[in-house]
């Protein structure tokens, strides 16, 4: 279990937080990933019409006995990374969860991207993680996924969580975010010029994408010209509706 970063919660009372911070109603249809002991989801099927849990830990299946056997609770043994979220039925609408801090951010990149029936994401993460997502353009911890999931939806923190929580007790502090979508999210071509932009974020924007997508200096340059953007400035500096409106502009040269 500490091997798959994942920390059970340990308070009664948080749990009930969670859940009714999500603000779910009964037609819901609940994501959960990672399910620890089952402890949320017991909390969320007595909410939500159906819960779909994605575990790859197959060593907590003896503790999950009393989740497995609900009649709404869909338990899924695979790897959150790697499954087939838009295979999942009905769709989910919802996605609450104590995420595995190894995979949070990729989780909950993947279900914006794959899911657009997802209307919100009440999800307990690292707080490093959660600053990261909700950090603004120049911020240290700028990045790539701040600029994608903020051009999903708006990001803010719910709650700040003690490490005291948690059992085994992780060596970070963790934060319940929520995220409520505003968009159906970047387009992959959106995607692609956001990740080469910050690939080498210690070079000009132009030049960090035309390392990761080769022949495609000239178009970025060009493309920020246009936009009235100086074409030496480093992707930290761009606000996400600037890479949007860049990404429309722009024509990157082929895959590499």
């Amino acid at each position: 279990m500490v091997k798959l970063g994942q920390n059970f919660l340990a308070d009664p009372n948080l749990l009930d937080a969670i859940v009714r911070d999500a603000g779910l109603s009964p037609e819901d249809v609940v994501l959960e990933v990672g399910a620890g002991e089952g402890v949320l989801t017991e909390r969320l099927a007595e909410v939500a019409s159906q819960v779909h849990v994605i575990e790859l830990d197959r060593g907590l299946e003896p503790g999950l006995s009393g989740v497995i056997g609900r009649p709404n609770v869909n338990l899924v043994w695979a790897d959150a990374v790697k499954y087939d979220l838009a295979g999942l039925d009905p769709a989910p609408t919802r996605m609450v969860a104590n995420l595995p801090y190894a995979v949070a951010t990729p989780v909950i990149l993947r279900s914006a991207f794959e899911l657009p029936s997802i209307e919100s994401w009440s999800v307990m993460v690292q707080k490093e993680i959660g600053d990261r997502l909700r950090a603004g353009p120049g911020s240290k911890t700028y990045g790539a996924p701040s600029v994608l999931i903020q051009l999903t939806g708006e990001v803010r923190q719910v709650r700040k969580v003690s490490r005291t929580v948690f059992k085994p007790q992780p060596r970070v502090d963790s934060a319940i975010i929520r995220i409520d979508r505003t968009s159906p999210g970047p387009d992959e071509a959106t995607r692609r010029l956001v990740r080469a932009g910050f690939a080498h974020r210690r070079k000009a924007m132009a030049r960090s994408v035309d390392l990761a997508i080769p022949g495609s200096l000239r178009a970025v340059r060009d493309g920020l010209e246009a936009a009235g953007i100086d074409p030496g400035i480093r992707a930290e500096a761009l606000s996400p509706a600037q890479f949007a409106k860049l990404s429309g502009m722009i024509d990157l040269a082929a895959d590499d």
